[in-house]
């Protein structure tokens, strides 16, 4: 038999021709070599481990960047003391950073007291590491908001209630608007948070008995619920009211006499009695801060219309309730519980944090031009030469030297100076109830009886000054129509002084100036009002959004809007 054995030459002569492969079954077979690969494979791995781990800290101090920018960015823009576009203020940050690129949004939203910033942006960063397992790019985003708010809330309404307010029903939808705007504010104020006032105006601001009791008031004439005042210019020049300052009490102008009269007691010939400076209805009065929705309701509705136009007056009362400096006087008001004892502390400082002062200003008209007591203060205070009776009959008289003739004795006695409005006669003494004998002589050294001289302030506590000087003086001394009305004239000069609608203009700006650089926010409604008018208001507001020209029940949605500005923040909180 024959065999074959295969020898290992020809195996190793079939491996040398196939050299890789004799190599890979060498390595198979030989274990010296296995750890080198593990090692080899853990090297790997920990090399993209270690690269992954600064890819994420390249994105982690990228997205920290971003979000440091876009934080620092709404909380600026949201700031209410920011007055750039808070979107412009958020682009600025970014652009800085040399990421503008990167913002991907921008919303603000903001009412009358609060603003709410949010932005949201986003970076793109390469991957060194991380794209050796398919990641090429991460994605950075960064978002943020940012809210400020405002939740103590200073409120004063100055509202016209002179005698064009009761035409075209303008007092009646006034009513209605602000009753609603009152309600709108305070309907969700359960903290207490919120005041308003209200500084009804006409030609003069009536401050009721208490208010003006705070004030160094002089020349005090004692006229039942006519407290108004006469401001001298220097008030204009501050926000505030100092209550040391001596200021004198308007004049008794139109108002019907208190005292009992006869037919004769009229005033002069087209002189309307409806024209009154200073209206006495205790209705009508400043009404202290307060957030009784009740109170504030009925005291609007029971506002009503008379007399002149000045919205100055109106607007400088208005910031004396707003200004801080009022604060002291307002601890005492408390203190008397004439205003709220959760209303301590205000008015607050202008900077306060957390804080808003709003006024809003009314008027249907212009500035008119009124008169005022002479500023001269020779008609305020002092003996006149005006005889009142005593008892029951209260009549006047009235004393002119001109009607005294001292030539001799003689013409003394035989002079007349006392003139008597009610009858149209010169007597020799004073009017006590009767009429003296033709006979009786003047006698400059008798004291009268039944009458007493009146000093300036009874006269303006009893009689209007365009009465007095018709039925005292113009009566007395003209001889006919024209020089009658000349001598009135010139008696009102000698009483009065008149406001100039120029200055009223100016003084009115300066208050809304001041108001303005203080922080507080002067909404203007124009409620039917003519262009000297509109453009006043327009100009005290503190933007054009906040100037409102309304026609009639337009005045509601004026209202209505300030009201929901104000309100919009009490729903987000």
């Amino acid at each position: 038999m024959l065999s074959v054995r295969v020898t290992r030459p020809a195996r190793r002569e079939h491996d040398a021709k196939h050299p890789v492969r004799h190599f890979m079954r060498r390595f198979g077979r030989d274990e010296d070599g296995s750890m080198v690969i593990f090692a080899l494979f853990l090297f790997i791995m920990m090399l993209i481990v270690g690269g992954m781990s600064v890819d994420l800290m390249r994105f982690e101090t990228n997205r920290a960047r971003l979000q440091a920018t876009l934080d620092r960015a709404v909380l600026a823009a949201a700031d209410l003391d920011q007055l750039q576009d808070p979107e412009s203020v958020v682009e600025d940050y970014f652009d800085k950073a040399d990421l503008l690129d990167q913002v991907t949004s921008i919303t603000v939203t903001e009412s009358i007291n609060s603003r709410e910033v949010t932005a949201t942006a986003a970076m793109d960063i390469d991957m060194m590491f991380m794209n050796l397992v398919g990641v090429e790019t991460l994605e950075a985003p960064a978002v943020g908001t940012a809210f400020e708010n405002i939740s103590d809330i200073e409120i004063v309404l100055v509202l016209d209630v002179s005698g064009s307010m009761n035409s075209s029903s303008r007092l009646i939808n006034l009513r209605s608007a602000a009753r609603e705007f009152v309600r709108t504010v305070l309907g969700n104020d359960d903290e207490d948070r919120i005041s308003i006032a209200i500084v009804p105006f006409n030609a003069q601001v009536n401050l009721g008995p208490v208010l003006r009791g705070m004030y160094n008031v002089t020349y005090l004439h004692g006229v039942p619920d006519s407290n108004c005042v006469d401001l001298p210019p220097s008030v204009y020049g501050a926000p505030g009211m100092s209550t040391s300052l001596q200021m004198p009490q308007a004049g008794y102008f139109d108002a019907v006499s208190s005292t009992t009269q006869n037919t004769s007691y009229v005033a002069p010939q087209g002189v309307s009695t409806g024209n009154v400076f200073c209206r006495l209805e205790q209705h009508n009065i400043v009404r202290l801060p307060n957030n009784d929705i009740a109170t504030l309701e009925a005291q609007i509705q029971a506002l009503t219309g008379g007399g002149n136009t000045s919205i100055t007056m109106g607007m400088k009362w208005g910031m004396a309730l707003i200004d801080p400096g009022s604060r002291p006087m307002f601890s005492a008001l408390i203190a008397g519980n004439h205003i709220p004892g959760h209303l301590a502390g205000r008015p607050y400082d202008y900077t306060r944090d957390n804080t808003l002062k709003v006024i809003v200003v009314m008027t249907d008209g212009e500035h008119v031009s009124s008169h005022i007591l002479d500023e001269s203060n020779l008609y305020r205070t002092g003996l006149s030469t005006i005889w009142r009776a005593t008892g029951t009959d209260l009549r006047y008289s009235n004393f002119h030297a001109s009607r005294v003739n001292a030539t001799s004795p003689t013409t003394i006695c035989n002079s007349r100076p006392f003139y008597v409005p009610h009858v149209n006669q010169w007597h020799s003494r004073p009017w006590n109830g009767t009429s003296p004998n033709t006979s009786l002589c003047y006698d400059p050294a008798a004291v009268p009886s039944g009458a007493i001289q009146q000093n300036w302030e009874q006269v303006w506590q009893n009689l209007r000054v365009r009465w007095v000087a018709w039925q005292l003086y113009a009566r007395a001394l003209g001889t006919n129509s024209t020089s009658r009305t000349n001598t009135f004239d010139t008696w009102m000069a000698n009483f009065t002084s008149q406001t100039n609608v120029g200055n009223m203009n100016t003084t009115l700006q300066q208050s809304c100036a001041l108001a303005r650089a203080n922080g507080v926010v002067v909404y203007g409604i124009a409620f039917e009002a003519p262009a000297g008018g509109q453009a006043q208001i327009a100009g005290c507001a503190t933007s054009p959004s906040h100037y409102y020209n309304a026609q009639g029940l337009e005045i509601s949605s004026a209202f209505r809007a300030i009201a929901n500005q104000i309100n919009a923040l009490r729903l987000i909180q």
